[in-house]
């Protein structure tokens, strides 16, 4: 609740527009790092050592045939609510969140690619986890490099990060807020991760993370888009819905 009103605080006062604010939950898991993450379902995995294991939905950036795409997601809601694919693409708030962090992301792909466009917005994911079904929303973004990118890859990564979904807008300012308000310190939570095969990138954002607290706690780190119109009860649900492991 502190540090949700310490949010809007700083909205109120037009600092951001948008603030992602995440929390670490204490969980119990009945099996190793190493076995959610052989067992879980997800488009992007990362096991690092035997300390965090990431299960992502979420890409960040590809770049294939001199084009970069990025996918911004903004947007969760239980599949099982009654027209839960309107419900959330209906929703004023939500879609003030996406245009927000879509136009975020438009602004960091034109730093560094020419003929920037949006060929998908806020198009449904189905996502399916051990308590049921969840669907995200989410946009295409994409521009064209030029044919030697592969000679300044980390700078267009650089120029990227950090991934707009995961902070706010305006990028900078939100960040300093973000380090002002979170009582824990992210790590390489909402990070980026990827493999890069000298002809294309594929990579994706930190996020659905599940971290080693000592010798048996574990901690699940998540969060949400806050705004000025946010309550705080459902932004809690919201970040509690994103507590989960889509096992096999």
């Amino acid at each position: 609740e502190k540090s949700f009103q310490a949010v809007i605080e700083e909205l109120r006062r037009g600092n951001s527009y948008l603030v992602n604010l995440t929390f670490p939950t204490k969980v119990t898991v009945n099996f190793s790092l190493k076995e959610v993450f052989e067992r879980c379902r997800a488009p992007y995995k990362l096991l690092f050592k035997d300390q965090f294991v990431v299960f992502s939905p979420e890409q960040f950036v590809e770049i294939r045939e001199n084009i970069l795409r990025t996918f911004p997601m903004k947007g969760t809601i239980d599949a099982n609510l009654p027209r839960a694919a309107e419900r959330i693409l209906e929703d004023e708030k939500e879609r003030a969140e996406h245009v927000t962090v879509v136009d975020l992301l438009r602004n960091d792909v034109g730093r560094v690619a020419r003929r920037v466009t949006v060929p998908r917005f806020r198009f449904l994911s189905e996502i399916r986890t051990h308590e049921g079904r969840l669907l995200q929303v989410s946009s295409e973004i994409r521009g064209r490099l030029d044919p030697a990118w592969h000679e300044r890859l980390g700078d267009i990564l650089c120029a990227m990060l950090p991934a707009g979904s995961v902070t706010g807008a305006p990028k900078q300012k939100t960040v300093e807020i973000i380090r002002r308000v979170e009582p824990y310190e992210r790590g390489y939570y909402t990070g980026v991760f990827g493999v890069y095969d000298g002809t294309r990138l594929d990579s994706a954002v930190m996020i659905r993370f599940l971290e080693r607290d000592g010798k048996r706690a574990f901690v699940y780190k998540s969060g949400g888009g806050i705004t000025a119109d946010s309550m705080a009860e459902k932004e809690y649900r919201e970040m509690l819905e994103k507590v989960y492991v889509p096992i096999n």
